[in-house]
């Protein structure tokens, strides 16, 4: 079986999207040998050069548009186009933009409906209309693989998508392996320059992830008594400017007063996360919303004790 692979995200391990790509190309040529894997992405791209044993690196070059217009054509005319060229049997969307045209069964991945159901996430007109297109777009598909039972339930509520065509596939975790041991723990702990005790939040920083709460607890545990010899870290790529969809957490936590207890250490390699994790005194992660929440899974696989949401706390973590 040929299947083809909208490969707008291959490479862009800064996006939930982009790891989940990464995870199943680097594993599916050996978990299904018996599958051509074409991967489609746009010419010029950077990850069209990364080596991927088992999967078809196909270059296909997209008109010069604005960047928004880029994607939406890349997905709605070139991919379907370039699918049926190459006669593949399924065409499988990563991510949640299927296309209206769709030449052979399409599989669709709706990893969760965040644009559709937080108001705060639905963006300016162009991005509403968007919204409204993949939703109609994934109801045409053959297949919609999902990542919990709560993102189906969802899926099966909002988009009127029959429950036969819904199908849950859970993430693992990103690391394979043993657990690190001490001297790797300790050898991350250098690298990042961190405290000997932290708490740690590893993630993005939109409004969902609620990481001024985290800040506002961890002022409120000093308060209360708590061991100011526990520190806190956050970890991951900081906003490029403060906005009120991903504030920066500077100056929310020099605003709390505990700026010298906060420790920011920036995008984590991948090879890093598990001594990361298994470092840290507990890991906390109080988001309002989470398709999955791969990060709660990470810290559990680490052995590292999770404080997280009852909201994320009811899915498939």
């Amino acid at each position: 079986m040929h299947v083809a692979i909208n490969g707008w995200f291959a490479g862009r391990l800064t996006t939930g999207s982009g790891q989940y790509l990464e995870q199943l190309l680097q594993r599916l040529p050996h978990l299904a040998p018996h599958l051509r894997l074409s991967l489609l992405q746009p010419a010029g791209a950077a990850a069209a050069q990364e080596d991927r044993p088992g999967v078809e690196s196909i270059a296909v070059p997209l008109p010069r548009l604005p960047k928004a217009l880029a994607k939406v054509w890349w997905e709605q005319v070139t991919v379907p186009a370039t699918a049926a060229r190459l006669g593949a049997h399924v065409l499988w969307v990563p991510y949640w933009a299927a296309p209206w045209r769709q030449p052979c069964p399409v599989v669709v991945t709706v990893h969760d409906l965040i644009p559709l159901l937080l108001p705060g996430y639905r963006g300016s007109p162009f991005h509403r209309l968007y919204t409204t297109l993949v939703a109609h777009t994934a109801r045409r598909a053959q297949a919609i693989l999902t990542v919990s039972h709560a993102s189906a339930q969802d899926i099966v509520q909002h988009l009127n998508v029959p429950p036969e065509r819904v199908h849950v596939v859970h993430h693992g975790p990103n690391q394979a392996g043993p657990p690190p041991d001490l001297a790797q723990t300790a050898a991350v702990r250098r690298r990042y320059n961190l405290p000997a005790r932290y708490f740690l939040y590893l993630g993005g920083f939109d409004r969902r992830k609620n990481v001024a709460g985290i800040l506002r607890a961890y002022r409120r545990y000093l308060e209360k008594g708590g061991d100011p010899a526990i520190h806190l870290v956050i970890a991951g790529e900081l906003p490029a400017r403060d906005t009120p969809f991903a504030p920066d957490p500077r100056p929310l936590a020099r605003a709390e007063g505990i700026e010298a207890q906060v420790h920011f250490c920036g995008w984590v390699a991948e090879g890093d996360k598990p001594a990361l994790y298994a470092g840290a005194t507990a890991f906390l992660f109080p988001s309002t919303y989470e398709g999955f929440g791969m990060m709660v899974l990470e810290a559990m696989a680490a052995g590292t004790p999770v404080v997280t949401s009852g909201q994320l706390a009811r899915r498939d973590v």
